[in-house]
């Protein structure tokens, strides 16, 4: 028998759907070096930690609701310039006051662990997850980011490295990093996200900063269909 109605609406999913990635862990990996503090040739310009505090503010708020994430930030602090590896907190929903918080303490100091701080936050993680490290530099402590890259590939491969390089100048010839005169790019780090699948996003401004934060810690629409109409015949 034919229906009353003219046609039937068959509705499909409208609203978006969630990539899966999202359910996965973060550490959010922050330089807290004495570089992050330095004034430039305009003693009034914000430094990097004052402009990163501004773009953690516009993305942490996108961020937060949809995916868990601690914070460990490294430079200052402890007795040495390179044992400031500070966890603040481990993964956590809704964690966007919580890092703002932490990061709005952050007075900057020490040198750059890369390679311990980001050991580090996997092993807060585990086996599974995502690391995003923030860095304005090389490594400056004798870690080896690009064989701690290769051994997270081997053994940890649920682990994801994502690099945020934040007005990096290239050094090749850095101080106390063995493995930055062999490597041909801006920082050694970039070797974390190219062994483990992550992603180097070099980022000059605040805006950039957020929009990277964003990208490689936000959740992707991997798809929506819209309402369509069914006539039976």
């Amino acid at each position: 028998m034919r229906p009353a109605l003219p046609f039937l609406l068959c509705l499909a999913v409208s609203a978006p759907v969630a990539a899966q990635d999202c359910a996965r862990d973060a550490m959010l990996v922050l330089d807290g070096s004495a570089s992050m503090g330095e004034l430039g040739f305009d003693v009034s310009a914000p430094t990097r930690m004052e402009e990163a505090r501004a773009a953690l503010g516009r993305a942490m708020p996108r961020i937060a609701p949809v995916r868990r994430v601690g914070l460990l930030i490294y430079g200052p602090g402890g007795v040495g310039g390179c044992s400031g590896v500070d966890l603040r907190f481990a993964p956590r929903a809704d964690a966007g006051a919580a890092v703002l918080g932490e990061v709005e303490r952050v007075a900057p100091g020490g040198l750059t662990p890369l390679a311990g701080s980001v050991e580090a936050a996997v092993e807060v993680l585990g086996r599974d997850g995502i690391v995003v490290l923030v860095t304005d530099g090389n490594e400056t402590c004798g870690g080896r980011p690009c064989a701690l890259g290769a051994r997270l590939a081997r053994e940890r491969p649920g682990i994801t490295v994502h690099v945020i390089g934040f007005r990096v100048v290239h050094d090749p010839f850095s101080w106390n990093s063995p493995e930055a005169a062999g490597y041909d790019g801006k920082t050694v780090a970039k070797c974390l996200p190219d062994a483990t699948g992550g992603r180097y996003v070099d980022t000059q401004t605040v805006d950039e900063l957020a929009a990277a934060l964003e990208q490689v810690l936000g959740c992707a629409v991997i798809g929506s269909s819209p309402l369509r109409a069914v006539v039976p015949s």
